[in-house]
Parts: structure tokens; sequence; C-alpha cells
């Protein structure tokens, strides 16, 4: 039972990295991304066209946000450098948040606050660079998110960042 374990673990992981699609055929990397959110990413190819993304760091949504996205990949330009992705997602934001200014009255700001659990859906439009014989992938990314809890409203959301796949 044990040599039968070990070989689907090994299949697994070879067919993985056979049909991922990122740097180096390899099927996981990690990095860091600006905007929002702000903090570190990570990423896991399913296969060619498919991944999942998910990052942990800080956000007007939260003072900690998780954030999880289901990708799809398009070879829109014929390249096997430049591709666009697009997927639904799922965000979670904890602590204290603070963030848009909505509403003038009298020459006064009013400033949201909350310490609420924040629970929302995104959807999100990337552009990905994997440069040729590169541990790396660089990515544009452009959303809205859609706030579910404590109360409703929706933002836009832009983020840049890199990561590594060792």
């Amino acid at each position: 039972m044990r040599r039968v374990l070990i070989f689907l673990t090994l299949v697994i992981v070879l067919v993985g990295n056979l049909y991922s699609q990122g740097p180096r055929g390899k099927s996981f990397g990690f990095g860091i991304i600006l905007g929002e959110p702000t903090g570190l990413t990570g990423k896991l190819w399913l296969n060619r066209e498919n991944a999942i993304d998910f990052s942990v760091g800080s956000s007007y949504f939260g003072a900690l946000r998780f954030t999880g996205d289901y990708l799809w990949h398009f070879d829109s330009f014929d390249s096997q450098v430049v591709k666009l992705y697009a997927g639904p997602g799922l965000a979670i934001g904890t602590g204290e948040s603070g963030g848009w200014i909505y509403k003038k009255k009298d020459d006064e700001y009013w400033y949201r606050k909350s310490d609420d659990l924040g629970i929302g859906v995104r959807g999100l439009f990337g552009l990905n660079i994997i440069p040729k014989r590169s541990p790396l992938e660089i990515f544009v990314e452009l959303g809205v998110l859609v706030g579910l809890t404590p109360r409703t409203g929706a933002s836009g959301e832009a983020a840049i960042g890199i990561r590594f796949y060792p």
C-alpha cells in the first residue's frame, strides 16, 4: 500500500509539472503583490490554461486580507511570453479597515471605518509576462470587488506583482 501511495504521488507531481505553464515548467510560484492588496502572493498552475492564485496582505477591505482566485489564461497575443487571464475570486478581510472617502457634507469628509469581518466576491482581469529561461512571472491586474458583508458596496482594484518559481 505504501508503494502504491508513493507511486501515485510521483505520478501526480510529474504530470502536474508536465502540463504546467509556469516559468521553466514549474507549477508553483510565490512572490509579492503591490496595490490592492499589498502583501504576499502565490500561484498554483493546474494545467496549461487554469491556475489558482492567492494572496495575504493589507488592504482597504480589512487590515488583513485573504484572497483566492480561479484563473483562465488566454493566448491572445500568440505568444509564449505574454498572456491574458481572467477569473472569479473571493476576498475575506479581518480587523479594522478604513478607506474610501464617500461623502462630503459642509466641507467635511466622512471616512468609513469598521472592525467587522468583511467578505466579498471579485472579478479579475490581468496580463501575465513570463520571460523565457527565467524563473519569474510578472503580472498586472485590474478587478472589481463587491462587498457582501458587513455592508454591501463595490470598489475597483489594481495590483502589480512578481512571483518566483523555484
